[in-house]
C-alpha cells in the first residue's frame, strides 16, 4: 500500500469494469446477430428483406408508396423484434439441395 490505493477497493473496480465489458460484449454481438453477418452480402440485411417485403405488399396493392413504406417499417420491426432467417442462406441451401440430387 505504498501508494495508498486499498487492493480491495482495486479489486472491486476491476469486478465492476469486468461486468460492464460483459455487457457491452452482449450488445455488441445482439447487433451483429441482428445486421448482415461476417461473410454475408447485402440480402442478409433486415433492411433489405422488410424492402422486399413492402415491394410484394405494393404489387398486392394499388397503391405502392403506401405498400413499400408499411413492408419497410414491418420488416424492419419483424427483424429488430424477432429471430428473422437468413433468406440468401436459406435459398443456397435449397439450391444445393437441389443440384445434389436424392441421396
Amino acid at each position: 500500500m505504498a501508494d495508498g490505493k486499498d487492493p480491495l477497493k482495486q479489486l472491486k473496480d476491476l469486478t465492476q469494469l469486468k461486468n460492464q465489458l460483459a455487457e457491452i460484449q452482449k450488445r455488441v454481438e445482439n447487433e451483429i446477430s441482428a445486421g448482415v453477418p461476417q461473410g454475408g452480402s447485402l440480402f442478409g440485411a433486415p433492411f433489405l428483406k422488410g424492402f422486399l417485403a413492402g415491394y410484394v405488399a405494393a404489387k398486392l396493392r394499388s397503391s405502392a408508396i403506401v405498400g413499400v413504406l408499411l413492408g419497410t417499417i414491418t420488416g424492419m420491426y419483424a427483424a429488430q423484434n424477432y429471430q428473422v432467417p437468413n433468406i440468401e442462406r436459406t435459398v443456397k441451401e435449397l439450391l444445393s439441395n437441389l443440384t445434389k440430387g436424392p441421396k
